[in-house]
């Protein structure tokens, strides 16, 4: 039988089919019956189901008006259930929270899209919108990178911005074979609980962001030489030197060996040099 819709590249659509993952996906989120869940991109409503069976509300954002039809076919009568036919990036999520989540804990559960991970995830995260868990379908690569140590060679600006705002932790891997039409990497689910406080006292988050930008930026270079270059409109070199040192680190060390204690210390020696702060973008 012929499928009602057609799934689309550009929307990165890789729909679950089955029932195994999503029950694992609602097992290991936390949801229970008095939480709310903000659903990013039902698709085609296998999750949904799962999440309308366990939860008390499900608000489900979906970018695709063909699906949209599809979905208030099957859920629209549910009186716990809203479809949102939108783009989860240019919605605000504070107003969408009053609305239809006033007093209830909220978990977000999402299958994302492989090339907008990022821009969702720091989203939900830099918002800090109070929710009890973020638990997310990624690319294999992506929850390694996420979920990666000190020093791994997956390390990257992205992980430890992650890890400011949330514990992460890998739940279970899922096979391309149980997606349709099935993506050539393999997936993996993710959950993230949000801090009520960050782990670290960085002293100025947009230098702490900044910092961590310029010593990824090009991984084999020392740090010293990575944060020269970033700041070299602001301080010379000599300044910059003096920081790290003062941080207890090794000018030569390279950006990609720190945590976020390193880089929270070194932001507050580099504070002292005055450095003027701009707008971090991961």
């Amino acid at each position: 039988m012929q499928e009602p819709f057609r799934k689309k590249k550009k929307y990165g659509q890789n729909f679950l089919i089955g029932n195994t993952v999503v029950k694992r996906i609602v097992a290991g989120s936390g949801i229970d019956a008095d939480c709310g869940v903000l659903e990013i991109g039902p698709g085609a409503g296998a999750l949904t189901r799962e999440l309308l069976s366990a939860a008390k509300r499900v608000v489900s954002v979906e970018i695709d008006g063909e699906l949209i039809p599809i979905l208030e076919n099957c859920f629209g009568n549910d009186s716990r259930f809203t479809l949102i036919h939108g783009d989860i990036l240019k919605t605000d999520v504070s107003a969408l929270l009053r609305e239809h989540f006033a007093g209830m804990p909220v978990c977000v559960c999402a299958n994302l899209p492989y090339y907008i991970t990022t821009p969702i995830l720091m989203l939900l995260l830099e918002g800090r919108f109070g929710f009890r868990s973020i638990t997310v379908m990624v690319q294999k690569e992506v929850a390694s990178r996420l979920c990666a140590g000190r020093g791994e060679d997956c390390c990257g600006a992205v992980t430890l911005a992650v890890q400011y705002y949330a514990a992460v932790r890998k739940l279970f891997g899922v096979p391309a074979g149980c997606f349709s039409p099935p993506p050539k990497v393999d997936s993996a689910v993710v959950r993230l609980d949000p801090y009520t406080v960050p782990p670290v006292d960085t002293g100025d988050e947009a230098m702490f962001f900044q910092l961590i930008k310029a010593a990824f930026a090009q991984r084999r270079k020392t740090l010293l030489n990575s944060l020269s270059a970033a700041f070299a409109d602001r301080a010379d070199k000599e300044r910059i030197s003096a920081a790290i040192t003062a941080a207890g680190l090794d000018p030569a060390v390279r950006g990609e060996k720190l945590g976020i204690e390193e880089f929270a210390n070194l932001t507050k020696k580099m504070i002292n040099i005055n450095l003027k702060t701009e707008d971090h973008h991961v």
